[in-house]
């Protein structure tokens, strides 16, 4: 039976919050609103829910009010604006402007080619260098695309995945020329294939062993880089293909579900790897069903963990995610109504409990963020953060009915979705058979339909138009970039231990066909100085190629 709400707040209070407050003070002795009334850290109601039921208490298992007791009267969320195109230095140069701007974290975009291991000068790169993030192809990029920034004082998001491995190693190696031990570093790597088969495409490998490099990253991270995120379970790009908010929940469980299996079938406990499991959402324009979505996202992650794998440690329950706002939501037309959108999804993220946000800017609908946009990007998470006292409450919508019963919906129906999955034989399998790409078709169907007759309003598009003029000096990626690209490799190319890097590739294709983790063995290459291509060949050789969509 339910307890008394008054002495279960009273009992969160001294357990939970004043443990959490006692060691680490909050950004501000006492809140209050601008008329100076007292601000509380949580609410609730008179009669309402306590926290033995599906709500709880934030910091308190199902964490459905946040991960956090306190949230953001604590900490302020990463605020990590997405950056990456031209060349590592032009990258540097954006990551040091940001950082003086009061950006709190780095992300990095890499372009197409380093996404699918090719280096700048393959054939299959011609075109695409640059163009939408920085090309990395050896240590040495790496080591520019860092150079001035203590990567033991800064936290690192890299969005890969088929290359995730490699691209981490380039990251230790980095780190390791700073000085910097791979226990000082911290940050996240994306590392979710899975999702690129059902939504987005740059994948390399068939999926079996690319679920094999996962894996290898997990054991890897948990014996030596404790402060490493070692994959963000992505949401994200399956919304923008044309997923639901449902399916968006139930896809992204479904192969986070896939994600642990594997692990655990690996022989790894699921307490050593699971507190550094994260997850990355979209933010779109529903305002109040984006809130209802993490909040049943957290309580979705937390029962899953528990029940079904175990879980013992409250930290593999806690389900920490990064947020970016909707890129498909942006429009060519009216470009400045992108602010507004991104600033509404901007305030969901913050009101759902993000731990860390992207703001879009509203040219890039169009091109590449200049420095204006970006800044203006952040500006909007700072005034947000500062200025509109949602960071002063703890989950400040909860308690609403509409809020309360569309998280339990959403949960409801996204749960239905995962025993479909399962009835399947799993994410992998169901991906497959193309389970998850024709839900997903068959909504993103519905949406441009709606579109299409004007039952769905897009202000500026297909309502409300007008003509605007269009943005002046958008950023464009110089056409030299690729050519100086291999330019650099070719040097490359002729000063390094030709020997070293043999050994070192051989060696990789012995541990590729072995059971034994490939981190090490692809460390000892990126150190020789093998670019990015070549250690892809090597898993090519003996892995395979997916070509094109799965035959589903």
């Amino acid at each position: 039976m339910p307890g008394d709400p008054k002495e279960d707040q009273q009992r969160w209070r001294k357990d939970t919050l004043e443990p959490v407050t006692n060691r680490f003070p909050e950004r501000r002795e006492t809140f209050a609103t601008d008329s100076g009334i007292s601000i509380e850290p949580l609410y609730s109601g008179p009669n309402g829910k306590s926290g033995e039921d599906s709500v709880g208490f934030p910091g308190e298992f199902p964490y459905t009010r946040g991960v956090q007791p306190n949230m953001y009267r604590g900490r302020i969320w990463t605020m990590r604006q997405y950056s990456g195109y031209s060349t590592a230095e032009d990258t540097n140069r954006r990551f040091r402007y940001l950082l003086e701007q009061g950006q709190t974290g780095l992300s990095v975009a890499f372009d197409l080619p380093t996404q699918i291991g090719y280096d700048s000068d393959a054939p299959q790169s011609q075109g695409e260098v640059g163009k939408v993030g920085v090309p990395i192809c050896s240590l040495r990029d790496m080591e520019t695309l860092f150079e001035g920034i203590p990567l033991d004082q800064v936290s690192t998001s890299m969005t890969i995945n088929a290359t995730a491995s490699v691209l981490l190693c380039l990251y230790m190696a980095a780190a390791r020329g700073q000085g910097v031990s791979e226990g000082q570093i911290s940050g996240t790597l994306q590392n979710d294939i899975l999702k690129e088969y059902i939504a987005r495409g740059t994948y390399a490998y068939p999926p079996r062993p690319s679920m094999r490099l996962v894996v290898d990253v997990f054991r890897y991270c948990a014996e030596n880089i404790p402060r490493w995120n070692t994959i963000s379970i992505s949401g994200y790009h399956m919304r923008e293909a044309g997923a639901t908010a449902v399916q968006e929940l139930a896809f992204t469980f479904a192969n986070a579900i896939a994600y642990v299996q594997a692990a655990v079938d690996a022989g790894l406990k699921v307490d050593d790897f699971a507190p550094r499991l994260s997850f990355f959402f979209v933010a779109q324009n529903n305002l109040l069903e984006e809130v209802a979505k993490y909040r049943a996202a957290r309580r979705m992650w937390a029962t899953l963990m528990k029940d079904r794998f175990g879980a013992a440690d409250p930290r593999s329950m806690m389900l920490r995610f990064h947020t970016q706002t909707a890129g498909v939501t942006l429009t060519a037309q009216q470009p400045d109504n992108n602010v507004i959108r991104s600033t509404v999804q901007a305030m969901a993220a913050v009101l759902g409990g993000t731990q860390s946000l992207h703001v879009n800017s509203r040219d890039e609908a169009l091109g590449l963020p200049t420095e204006e946009s970006a800044q203006l990007s952040l500006r909007t998470q700072q005034i947000i953060a500062h200025e509109s006292g949602v960071a002063d409450v703890v989950d400040p919508l909860g308690g609403s009915w509409y809020v309360e019963a569309l998280t339990d919906q959403l949960e409801q129906e996204a749960l239905k979705y995962i025993q479909e999955i399962d009835r399947q034989g799993g994410a992998v399998s169901a991906i497959e058979q193309g389970y998850q790409v024709r839900e997903i078709g068959e909504s993103a169907y519905r949406h441009q339909r709606e579109v299409d007759t004007g039952d769905r309003t897009v202000v500026g598009v297909n309502r409300y138009v007008s003509d605007t003029p269009p943005i002046g000096n958008l950023l464009r990626v110089n056409p030299e970039v690729a050519r100086q690209q291999a330019d650099r490799l070719a040097r490359l190319r002729q000063g390094r231990d030709d020997a070293r890097v043999k050994g070192a590739l051989q060696r990789l294709e012995e541990v590729a066909h072995s059971a034994d983790n490939t981190i090490p063995a692809t460390l000892e290459c990126v150190e020789a100085y093998a670019t990015l291509g070549e250690i892809c060949e090597i898993f090519r050789r003996v892995f395979g190629e997916q070509q094109g969509e799965l035959a589903f």
